[in-house]
């Protein structure tokens, strides 16, 4: 990150990495290749001790940032998680703890502190399969039936779909967006997981047949939560920005370290004027990268206006000259940056998935158009 961090972020930053090199160094995140989960519960809850899960949730539900930006304070542990790759629903656990410290609903206490602890993990049930798979594209039905809410319909992809004992889910009641908690395992409710190009995270297709729940599982007012819906794709974007410049930098830092170790003609290739360009364009992409992802993010926490705008645009930017990026390591590395046996495809692997999750770079594109448009006609 180019965020100068205080001593007290530093600290959380350089304790989140220590946590990180102790429970999933590379080794561990490929023996962990074929586990359903991904991740062991102990790794989680030292996490969360950590405060992964509660730096979004209000000093009165328990919660509590370290900067007083809890989203500035959690941009640096998701930052760690992409140089790490590391496995765990952090963006998605901490859109849910966040929407149940913004509710406030007594009820949920006890859900909203098993999460924070670590006990519980939660995840979000947004993105949708084709044709309704666009940014902010929601069709799943909530339909008022006296004193319950009835579900149906599919989400997919639902990162940890498969380990989550909560489900928060986004449908539409109407022209309106109506959010539900449906524990795991609630009737009508099926799990089936997803094969995705990420060996570290897993994801899921949840189907909902006729889940029926009390009116109390509702979360905010029926076909009112739109706004709050937008407040969590801007926590999810910004999460998956700060952790695709982590990956970045570490498949940079990696691929600097190859090209001044490996030698040709009696020269490292580091040298080599042709290579020194290629090096000035990832590098400079890689800045840019950090710089519109640290500004998004302060956008963000602090609900600056422009915040939607400036997401979209390191959401998009991110995207592309990411995966420029990592296409370039790969290339430098030549046939070793291939093989599986090397680490580089775990970082790739991480810009790739985060590239399509909660809008791919062109549909942020047309968002940041659409805004442009928006305000021309104010004017």
């Amino acid at each position: 990150m180019l965020l100068t961090p205080d001593s007290d972020q530093e600290l959380f930053r350089e304790t989140t990495a220590k946590l990180l090199n102790e429970h999933v160094p590379v080794g561990e995140l490929r023996r962990l290749r074929d586990d359903p989960v991904g991740f062991d519960d102990e790794y989680w809850r030292r996490g969360a001790d950590l405060g992964w899960t509660s730096l979004l949730v209000s000093d009165a539900h328990g919660g509590g940032s370290i900067s007083g930006q809890g989203l500035v304070d959690l941009s640096l542990v998701a930052y760690e998680f992409g140089r790490h790759a590391a496995p765990g629903p952090l963006a998605v656990s901490n859109v849910v703890a966040a929407t149940l410290s913004d509710h406030g609903d007594p009820k949920n206490e006890p859900v909203l502190h098993q999460l924070m602890s670590g006990e519980s993990i939660a995840t979000w049930c947004f993105g949708e399969p084709q044709p309704n798979d666009q940014l902010a594209s929601v069709s799943l039905d909530v339909r008022v039936d006296g004193d319950d809410v009835v579900l149906n319909g599919v989400k997919r992809p639902v990162e940890s779909g498969q380990r989550a004992d909560y489900l928060l889910v986004t449908g539409r009641t109407g022209e309106g967006h109506t959010q539900v908690l449906v524990p795991a395992g609630t009737a009508g409710v099926s799990v089936t997981a997803l094969h995705t190009v990420d060996l570290t995270r897993r994801f899921s297709i949840v189907s909902f047949d006729d889940v029926r729940l009390p009116a109390s599982a509702v979360i905010g007012e029926v076909g009112g939560a739109i706004g709050q819906v937008k407040w969590q794709v801007d926590i999810a974007v910004a999460i998956l920005c700060a952790e695709s410049v982590g990956a970045m930098q570490a498949a940079f830092d990696m691929t600097v370290e190859w090209a001044f170790d490996r030698h040709s003609f009696g020269r490292p290739l580091a040298s080599y004027q042709a290579l020194k360009h290629r090096f000035a364009d990832m590098k400079t992409w890689l800045e840019a990268s950090h710089a519109i992802s640290d500004a998004a993010t302060i956008a963000a926490a602090t609900r600056s206006p422009d915040a939607e705008e400036l997401l979209s645009a390191a959401k998009a930017f991110i995207g592309d000259y990411g995966t420029e990026l990592m296409q370039d390591c790969v290339q430098l590395h030549g046939g070793i940056g291939l093989t599986f046996e090397h680490d580089l495809h775990l970082y790739f692997r991480r810009q790739t998935v985060n590239r399509a999750l909660y809008g791919t770079p062109a549909e942020h594109r047309q968002r940041l158009a659409d805004a442009t448009d928006r305000d021309k006609g104010a004017a």
